[in-house]
């Protein structure tokens, strides 16, 4: 099973990070030092930060019309800052890892992760179009 733990993005850090952000080196060295363990135990598929919503855009659709959106974006609680994916047994071992997750912005500070499952292809009913990701996954 493999889940997503989405780091919530907050307005200090869409603000800091369009001026050259840097994390405080104690939440640095925290998440460090959770992905290592992660690492170590087995269970760590990859972990990103994402570059603050001025670098990136939206695709917006209306039926066949495709609109572009460049950032920023004004909602920052419905933005993402970053991500860790793993892939572990159960649920219940996901929310372990989830609540272990240290927090994203310093000790204290008010923050929010969400954990999301993952689609995997047996959840679908098997068809041609399952069995073309299936041949993408193989072939990575």
């Amino acid at each position: 099973m493999r889940f997503m733990i989405i780091v919530k993005s907050n307005p200090e850090f869409e603000a800091q990070a369009s001026t050259g952000f840097q994390p405080e080196p104690t939440v640095f060295a925290e998440m460090a030092a959770y992905h290592e363990e992660l690492a170590r135990a087995g269970v760590l598929l990859e972990g990103n930060g994402l570059k603050p919503s001025h670098t990136g855009w939206r695709v917006r659709y209306d039926g066949q019309r495709r609109t572009v959106i460049d950032g920023p974006f004004t909602e920052s609680r419905e933005l993402i800052a970053g991500y860790t994916l793993i892939q572990v047994q159960s649920r219940e071992e996901a929310l372990e890892w989830a609540r272990r997750f240290p927090n994203p912005v310093g000790q204290g500070q008010p923050a929010e992760i969400e954990v999301r499952q993952l689609f995997e292809l047996d959840d679908f009913a098997p068809s041609g179009e399952v069995e073309r990701f299936r041949a993408l996954d193989a072939a990575k």
